[in-house]
């Protein structure tokens, strides 16, 4: 008898993106498939995969499956579990997350302490601490991967909130199967719902824990899960989470596209000094033209997280609406200013 089906699921997602993994480090290895005799080629070292664990239901579910998938490829399994030290008894919870993720058979495991600061308020800024530590860690041990436990119900919520902030096509695309320096960050649960999780911890009698700030109206967040989500269903009817999970991906596609639409036609706008031309950045698509004007707003210091759409725009108007307006200001005391028929970005 086979495993049971939630579990199957979990599973099969990692194993999916373990095999990623392999198929991109033996591809940059430059590792055949096989020799000329038939012989399986002698691999490189095993590598390291890491799950990023709070010891909630998404990321311990990721966690045992990585523990059951990463030996049946030849790849070693460890995890880290980031104690952002912002309730009491935390770093005691990490105790317990470093000693349950042992207890699946995982090595190295660590927990790391970080700490949170305020910028971009206490959502964004307990992230960024998060990705630091996760960075960190991952240089540490060397490790080819790091899994994250985000599931199909965090992506529609990242949706709607990229929705709300009105950031555009880039913010609609949620998040990104594969991110981070050098595709660092893997998420395999994307397609695999939030109960599929939490009932693979059940069956496996795994102990999970409930951060209570999930459930704090004074999150962002938790209120859209709570409240927002549950609204939604109610009015529009079972289903809104796939087909926010669906937007995310059509939006990625089209989101890519553009990317690298803007980043062909970067040169041509240019002159020989390097300095961006309003007349040709006129005659290209608004949205091409935005995505160039953001690449160089974020070269010359502002912080992407930081820069929002209404921010683009105003720097956009320089071009499609010059009536000799003065510089735009930009998060990071970067200065947009069009002199003699150019647009300047650089540092105030």
């Amino acid at each position: 008898m086979g495993p049971h089906p939630a579990v199957a699921a979990i599973r099969l997602a990692v194993r999916r993106v373990l095999h990623d993994i392999l198929t991109e480090l033996n591809t940059t290895a430059g590792v055949p498939a096989a020799t000329a005799g038939g012989r399986t080629p002698e691999r490189p070292p095993s590598p390291l995969v890491l799950v990023a664990c709070s010891g909630g239901a998404d990321s311990m579910a990721l966690a045992s499956a990585l523990a059951f998938e990463a030996p049946r490829l030849g790849i070693r399994a460890g995890g880290v579990t980031v104690n952002h030290g912002l309730q009491n008894g935390s770093d005691l919870r990490a105790e317990e997350v470093v000693l349950r993720l042992r207890e699946l058979g995982l090595d190295p495991v660590e927990a790391t302490a970080v700490s949170v600061g305020r910028a971009g308020g206490p959502e964004a800024a307990a992230r960024d601490a998060r990705y630091a530590a996760l960075d960190a860690a991952a240089a540490r041990h060397g490790a080819a991967a790091v899994l994250l436990g985000h599931t199909r119900d965090d992506q529609a919520e990242t949706v709607l909130l990229g929705l709300a902030r009105g950031s555009g096509i880039r913010s609609l695309s949620g998040m990104a199967a594969v991110s981070g320096a050098d595709g660092r960050y893997r998420r395999p649960f994307l397609q695999v719902d939030r109960q599929t999780a939490r009932k693979a911890c059940m069956v496996q009698s795994l102990p999970v824990w409930d951060d209570p700030h999930n459930a704090d109206p004074a999150y962002t967040r938790s209120r859209l899960r709570h409240e927002g989500l549950p609204a939604l269903e109610k009015a529009l009817g079972k289903g809104v989470v796939e087909a926010l999970a669906r937007t995310a991906q059509l939006s990625r596609d089209d989101a890519d596209a553009l990317d690298t639409w803007a980043r062909q036609a970067e040169e041509g706008v240019r002159d020989a000094t390097g300095v961006l031309e309003c007349a040709k950045l006129y005659a290209l698509p608004p949205a091409v033209r935005r995505r160039i004007l953001r690449r160089a707003a974020i070269e010359a210091g502002a912080p992407a997280g930081a820069l929002f759409a209404r921010h683009i725009e105003e720097v956009d108007r320089l071009i499609t609406g010059w009536r000799g307006q003065g510089a735009i200001n930009l998060p990071g005391k970067v200065v947009a200013q069009r002199q003699g028929g150019r647009l300047v970005i650089r540092q105030g």
